[in-house]
């Protein structure tokens, strides 16, 4: 038996376990305004947010904050390519697709869930911050937080999704404040 197949029988048995409380987060916050709050969200996550925080590190730090701008895009960039290879390798469906009673909030960007791309990156660049600027990190927090709640609450990850990319996430933003200490010092 291949890994993809294994891959599914796993995610097949926690996706059973894990719908119960996908189902009451999403229904739980279908309210108007909370709604609409997570999809702001979502789509700042798409990388909104991060871009504009990316194009601003320069003007907040001048010593140092292009070198740092230039670490979070290479960073992020490989993000990318971590999360799409998951992806593409481990074809897990989203909770909406699975299961019809969970509503989906809004359209996803790609077809799988596992691991969150949106929850990979803000946990990166959550960790990169808090290396390097804590006090920034505190403000930016809240955000990372929201993204990966919404998630979840949109119905396009099961919580599984979400942990494993925060985890992933987390793990590059260290090895990439370690890669580039001398960029990251200034």
């Amino acid at each position: 038996m291949d890994s993809t197949s294994k891959a599914l029988r796993l995610f097949d048995r926690v996706d059973q376990r894990e719908y119960r409380f996908c189902r009451a987060i999403n229904q739980h916050t279908r309210r108007p305004l909370l709604r609409g709050y997570f999809r702001l969200i979502s789509r700042l996550g798409d990388g909104w947010f991060w871009y504009a925080l990316i194009l601003a590190l320069p003007a907040l730090t001048p010593s140092n904050g292009l070198d740092h701008a230039l670490a979070m895009t290479a960073t992020g960039l490989c993000c990318t390519l971590a999360y799409k290879a998951l992806k593409h390798r481990l074809v897990r469906e989203r909770p909406f697709i699975s299961f019809p009673a969970i509503e989906c909030g809004t359209p996803p960007l790609d077809r799988y869930s596992f691991p969150s791309g949106h929850t990979l990156h803000a946990a990166c660049f959550q960790t990169m911050l808090c290396l390097t600027f804590p006090g920034l990190a505190l403000w930016v927090l809240p955000f990372t937080l929201s993204v990966a709640a919404s998630r979840v609450v949109l119905g396009l990850h099961y919580p599984s999704d979400v942990i494993a990319g925060a985890v992933i996430g987390a793990v590059m933003g260290a090895l990439s404040v370690a890669w580039f200490p001398a960029v990251i010092a200034g």
